[in-house]
């Protein structure tokens, strides 16, 4: 005969910090048996962590280096590494960017023209009328190889083929004033033929306005004769015009100063730009045959004779000038960017 022993009650009062029952059973053919109850439900541990079968991306290029400690791009045997502190990567200076080849750079050759007159742009002023102390007249210097004509522009802009018109030609009509060839000679405009430039704002006087129109025009214009012609100077159809476009400045009590901001040439139905190239040989700027100025600032041996655009430098050889073209791309003199490359070839009397 079996029998059980249990107990409901003994559930009731059993404490959540006791061990569950033990069930004890028996059956008249086996032995007795034991059995638990069943345990309370426990939740499944946490999937373990993806794996990754490639590492996380290298750290963002940037131009610091910065390492938390000494590490070695070949570990050795018995050697700890010492990681990167970003993303565990171990910290590897950055390579240098690859050396930018010099960009290409044009060479020309200068042209030689011959202009028929020429206006001393460092001698342009104005001055005070005294027939009309109100008024003034503009003068300067000029250099003329024929006979020609000078004319007087007040707001005036440049149009196609050199030609200069007057923004006000009812207020302000040209003033146009004959001329003999010679050189060296002093131009002043005629009493009476002035401006008031009281009646204008300063800034309207100090700059040009839109559309280039300048306060102050100077066309300077010759004709060449048809018997002073020679084989190297055919006739011209058209004469050869120098434009001279100006600004005024004036400063407090100051007297107006004459800016000259650009000079133009019209030759043979061509238009031209006058620049300055410093360090010439007959320039303003000239020097002896005996000073080493005259040499080239690279090889130091051979003269120079070529420019550099646009900063107007000529300091160069036409051969290191040439190796300066592959190497690099800044002037020697000023370190601006080169874009152009002017040779000129200087004799004993000039270009």
């Amino acid at each position: 005969m079996g029998a059980s022993w249990s107990s409901s009650n003994t559930n009731r009062r059993r404490n959540q910090n006791h061990p569950p029952s033990l069930l004890l059973s028996s059956s008249s053919s086996s032995a007795p048996s034991y059995s638990y109850p069943p345990a309370p439900y426990a939740p499944p541990p946490p999937p373990p962590p993806p794996y990754h079968p490639h590492p996380p991306p290298p750290p963002i290029y940037s131009p610091y280096y910065y390492s938390g400690g000494p590490n070695y791009q070949y570990p050795q045997m018995g050697r700890s590494d010492f990681a990167h502190p970003n993303q565990g990567w171990v910290g590897i200076r950055p390579v240098a960017p690859p050396h930018q080849p010099a960009a290409f750079v044009e060479e020309q050759q200068a042209k030689k023209v011959r202009n028929d007159v020429n206006v001393h742009k460092d001698s342009v002023k104005v001055e005070v009328d005294e027939n009309n102390p109100d008024h003034h007249l503009v003068s300067f210097v000029f250099d003329a190889l024929f006979d020609g004509s000078i004319t007087i522009f007040y707001f005036a802009k440049e149009e196609p083929n050199c030609k200069v018109v007057p923004v006000f030609p009812e207020s302000y009509k040209p003033v146009k004033v004959p001329f003999q060839k010679g050189a060296g000679q002093k131009f002043r405009q005629p009493s009476g033929t002035g401006i008031d430039l009281g009646f204008f704002e300063l800034d309207d006087l100090s700059k040009s306005s839109a559309g280039d129109v300048f306060p102050l025009v100077i066309s300077a214009e010759t004709c060449s004769p048809l018997d002073e012609n020679s084989a190297d100077h055919p006739p011209n159809s058209s004469p050869h015009r120098q434009i001279t476009q100006a600004v005024l400045e004036k400063k407090d009590t100051d007297p107006f100063r004459v800016k000259v901001m650009k000079q133009i040439l019209w030759i043979d139905e061509v238009r031209y730009e006058l620049r300055e190239i410093y360090g010439i040989g007959n320039s303003g700027e000239a020097i002896s045959d005996n000073d080493s100025g005259k040499e080239c600032v690279i090889c130091m041996t051979e003269p120079k004779d070529t420019a550099v655009l646009p900063c107007r430098h000529m300091c160069l050889c036409s051969e290191c000038a040439k190796a300066l073209r592959i190497q690099s791309n800044n002037c020697p003199i000023c370190r601006q960017p080169i874009e152009e490359l002017m040779e000129i070839k200087i004799n004993s009397t000039g270009l």
